[in-house]
């Protein structure tokens, strides 16, 4: 009996140590699927070793990360909880990130920002968990996005995949795995679906590029220039015929350029970007609105995440610079990808690192005059969804664009999608503001006066003081309305009310009004207004043209302020005699009141009086030699305050 029962532990551990060694087999069958990303086999390995019982954290992550790079979010979302339920001490950051991301994708919002605190509290400057912490209300910010666009699926979907459009001519460049009658049919291990080829649109009828373009590998995304002569395009690793593989096996993305030739009508000159690498990918380009930069999509040396938004320099030999990483506002650690820019330097992108709805989604952020550091936005649903939402393009002068979905109604495994703008998108919407500050009575400026920008909820948001020349230059928010006020001491603050806008740059002048007329009995009101003085033409006594502006403001003065009363007092210069000086001045100050009376103040509250030469405000006495300019000082009306 002994020795039946040792025969049968020995052979049942045999049994255990064969069965063992065949699911490791199995898994490292999986493991060299999934490291070339092979996802589709990959997955069914894992889950039959699963399925026996065996499970261990690498092979929940790989299984998650299969699922996840396949957008089977329902999928990946269990395997991952399964993962942090079972070995959440020894799990990265990156799997409670993408554990929230598959929430979002099945509409679990709560859960989804559950996982987030969690992953905010086990990362280091990580500009995911502070972009959460900032915007914990990104979803109403989302919701303040949304509904500003129309669409409606592309007219050329099938059941198969079509993503990636581009601009060209009258119509579109796009990519498909579609089904185009061949015999020999090469399908890629990611997900099992055909090679991916590019196609136009013409004449309602959708053209298969040329061979010189399409390989029997992967070509998607593309750019083309607006002569329709120099396509820009994303192809697998592919030289003289053959893939090449990186020194881990994976077969890379690079950008291809091609040249149209019109007497072939074949795209010829083939050939390879200097950005590309064999040892990482670049891939999705865009062009700038004046083709002098390229933007991209690329994890080499350099990237903060899985895959960041790149530009280089279009040298006019046709070159490139050094690449450029757009920086941390736009790339996080997790994905952006697929750029697009706008004739009006809006950058799109799709990113599942920013706030969203789950998946990727696409942003914008505004790069003009080459500024990266303007805030991202999630342009919101429809365009947006809990699936995946990339390769967009916008035509900003017709307001039409297109962009691609794998959203759960698509007729194929991506489709693409037409849409309308019927709202335009708020982008890091700066206005400039300028302007003066002057004394709404006397014109003058008013030098400290304070500029103050306050939102609709009362709170100030920014603060200018006007300098030596009464001016002001202050930013606004455009993308909510703003109260600008002015304020100076002795006056009665003055404000505008700006509604949202465009963000084109506006000018706001404020003329303030004094509260009271800071001065009493004896003081000389032009002094208090700041007005010019009133001169008068040498042995003439009608007001002149120069002077008649500012006796319109004493005017306003004294509309401003009915009780207001006021004593001309006119002089002269030394020339002549005194007695014809003592008459003239007599009749500068009755001739400046009549003017007063003449536009409608009433005479009780005007008196006058001529001193002649006798005030002289300088040493131009009588014989003394003295220039014309010096003369005309004395030559001159005050008017005094009575009461």
């Amino acid at each position: 009996m002994k020795i039946k029962l040792k025969i049968f532990i020995f052979a049942f551990t045999i049994l255990i140590g064969l069965s063992l060694n065949a699911q490791v087999k199995r898994v490292t069958k999986a493991d060299n699927e999934y490291n070339e990303y092979s996802f589709s086999p990959a997955i069914d390995i894992y889950k039959k070793v699963l399925d026996k019982g065996y499970v261990s954290a690498d092979l929940l992550k790989n299984l998650g990360n299969s699922y996840y790079f396949n957008s089977d979010y329902k999928q990946a979302s269990d395997i991952y909880k399964r993962l942090i339920d079972d070995y959440g001490k020894d799990v990265g950051a990156e799997y409670f990130f993408r554990y929230a991301q598959t929430l979002k994708s099945l509409g679990d919002y709560e859960e989804s920002n559950n996982i987030m605190v969690k992953f905010s509290t086990i990362t280091n400057n990580d500009a995911r968990a502070s972009g959460f912490k900032e915007e914990k209300n990104y979803l109403e910010e989302i919701k303040n996005n949304s509904g500003r666009y129309t669409i409606k699926p592309f007219q050329y979907n099938t059941s198969y995949t079509e993503f990636a459009p581009s601009f060209y001519k009258e119509g579109l460049i796009f990519s498909s795995d579609r089904d185009t009658g061949n015999l020999a049919r090469y399908r890629h291990t990611w997900n099992s679906k055909d090679f991916l080829d590019l196609y136009n649109t013409k004449d309602s009828t959708v053209n298969k590029l040329g061979k010189e373009v399409n390989t029997r590998l992967h070509e998607s995304t593309s750019a083309i220039t607006k002569d329709g002569k120099t396509l820009y395009f994303t192809r697998n690793n592919f030289k003289n015929g053959k893939y090449v593989k990186d020194e881990n096996g994976v077969i890379r993305l690079k950008i291809f350029k091609a040249t149209y030739v019109d007497s072939t009508n074949i795209w010829s000159n083939i050939e390879e970007l200097s950005i590309n690498n064999d040892s990482y990918s670049v891939a999705h380009p865009a062009l700038s609105a004046d083709e002098k930069t390229l933007y991209f999509a690329s994890d080499m040396s350099g990237s903060i995440g899985a895959s960041d938004i790149f530009r280089v320099q279009i040298n006019e030999d046709g070159t490139l610079g050094e690449p450029e990483n757009l920086g941390n506002t736009i790339n996080t650690e997790a994905r952006e990808t697929f750029p697009f820019v706008t004739n009006e330097d809006v950058l799109y992108f799709s990113s599942d690192g920013h706030p969203g709805l789950g998946g990727l989604d696409v942003f914008a952020t505004n790069i003009a005059k080459g500024k990266l550091i303007g805030s991202v936005v999630n342009i919101g649903e429809p365009i947006n969804s809990k699936m995946d939402d990339f390769t967009f393009i916008f035509n900003d002068k017709t307001k039409e664009g297109y962009f691609a979905s794998n959203r759960d109604e698509g007729q194929g495994a991506d489709d693409i999608y037409k849409f309308v703008e019927n709202e335009p998108l708020l982008i890091d919407c700066h206005q400039k503001i300028t302007g003066t500050v002057r004394d709404k009575i006397s014109n003058e400026i008013l030098v400290g006066a304070s500029i103050k920008v306050i939102d609709e909820n009362n709170t100030e948001i920014s603060s200018a003081i006007t300098d030596s020349n009464g001016t002001y230059t202050i930013d606004i928010d455009c993308n909510q309305g703003n109260f600008v006020r002015a304020i100076m001491e002795g006056y009665v603050p003055a404000e505008e009310y700006l509604v949202k806008s465009d963000g084109k740059a506006k000018i706001i002048d404020f003329y303030l009004e004094r509260d009271k007329v800071s001065g009493g009995y004896g003081d000389d009101l032009a002094k208090l207004l700041q007005l010019s003085t009133i001169y008068f033409n040498f042995d003439k006594y009608n007001i002149r043209k120069d002077s008649e502006i500012e006796v319109q403001k004493v005017i306003a003065a004294m509309e401003k302020y009915p009780s207001l009363k006021i004593k001309v007092n006119s002089h002269t210069d030394s020339r002549g005699k005194d007695a014809y000086n003592l008459w003239l001045s007599q009749k500068r100050a009755q001739a400046t009141i009549d003017y007063m009376i003449s536009k409608g103040i009433s005479k009780d509250r005007l008196e006058s009086e001529g001193y002649g030469e006798t005030k002289l405000i300088n040493k131009c006495s009588n014989g003394v030699k003295c220039s014309d300019k010096q003369h005309e000082l004395n030559r001159r009306s005050e008017f005094i305050i009575l009461e």
